[in-house]
């Protein structure tokens, strides 16, 4: 606790995670499904990370911020379901004071990260389709690495903030959080103050860390977009279509939830539907993810079967 300045302000040493339902046979069917979603997710993810190491001919850029985005959507649902899955089978449903401000900032870190690998993702794209002559030597191993860095330290120095004002209030009780982990606007509703400055602060912060690499990624796209209609061939055309159609995709399931659940008010927001967003956007686009981009990559697939020597690899 001492770790923790802002803990002597509370009374409540637990919270109680209520999770979807208190029916145990509807317990027992989403443990079903959500182990089904977890163990996918780790295999799908695994296997994409694993294929980009092994084949020499997927250690380019693209497939670098892919197996990074592999490993963080790996974490992301590795911070929160297997706590959910126990809690779906046992009484005691309680998470620690500490545990739960560690488990909101490393949620936090990991989301905020991925969000803006997408908008370096887009740059990727922009480059590789509207500079192709020059995108080895922009996209150098140095710059690729440092871009990653830098999505890193952001993640964690925006997290620290969203952690720091939602636990710096006081919770004196009740201590029952009505979602399935320890998510900010949840939180927040069982403070015993005025929330209305983490509503701004959260507003602000999530203009920051959602609009702004979306627009990012807006004005890549539309740069590509802009190149690719002055291909002349129609094969061309859908090739260079293609190649962004698994980002597009992606980013969507991700950033359009967050962006809803954290840029609204947590007056007008309502329990159920939080955790539909969150878990549409923490379990649901990790377990999509490796789905969406192996079935629509030649090259994945292409590796994958000389990995397991199954057939013939598609030309």
């Amino acid at each position: 606790m001492q770790d923790f300045p802002w803990k002597n302000q509370s009374s409540v040493s637990e919270f109680i995670l209520l999770g979807f339902s208190r029916d145990s046979q509807i317990n027992a069917i989403l443990f079903n499904i959500f182990l089904f979603l977890y163990l996918s997710t780790l295999m799908g993810n695994g296997l994409i990370v694993t294929l980009i190491h092994l084949d020499s001919h997927l250690h380019t850029p693209m497939y670098f911020f892919l197996s990074v985005l592999s490993v963080l959507d790996m974490s992301y649902v590795t911070t929160t379901v297997p706590q959910m899955l126990v809690h779906l089978v046992c009484q005691k449903k309680t998470i620690s004071y500490v545990g739960c401000v560690a488990q909101m900032f490393i949620f936090l870190v990991l989301g905020i990260t991925e969000g803006w690998l997408f908008s370096v993702m887009a740059y990727d794209r922009y480059v590789a389709i509207c500079c192709p002559l020059r995108y080895t030597v922009i996209m150098s191993s140095w710059l690729c690495g440092a871009m990653v860095v830098f999505c890193g330290l952001w993640g964690v120095s925006c997290s620290l903030v969203y952690t720091i004002f939602t636990m710096r209030l006081p919770y004196c009780g009740p201590n029952e959080i009505n979602h399935f982990f320890c998510e900010v606007p949840a939180v927040l509703k069982l403070a015993c103050t005025d929330t209305s400055l983490n509503d701004q602060v959260d507003f602000i912060l999530g203009f920051i860390l959602l609009l702004v690499p979306l627009s990012f990624i807006l004005a890549s796209y539309v740069r590509i977009f802009a190149t690719v209609l002055r291909i002349r061939s129609a094969q061309g055309r859908l090739k260079a279509f293609s190649t962004c159609a698994s980002h597009i995709t992606v980013v969507t399931m991700f950033c359009g939830p967050a962006m809803f659940m954290y840029m609204n008010p947590g007056s007008n927001a309502s329990p159920e539907r939080d955790k539909q967003l969150a878990l549409f956007y923490n379990v649901i686009s990790a377990f999509l993810n490796p789905i969406i981009y192996s079935l629509r990559n030649k090259d994945v697939k292409r590796a994958f079967l000389k990995l397991t020597g199954w057939g013939r690899a598609p030309e």
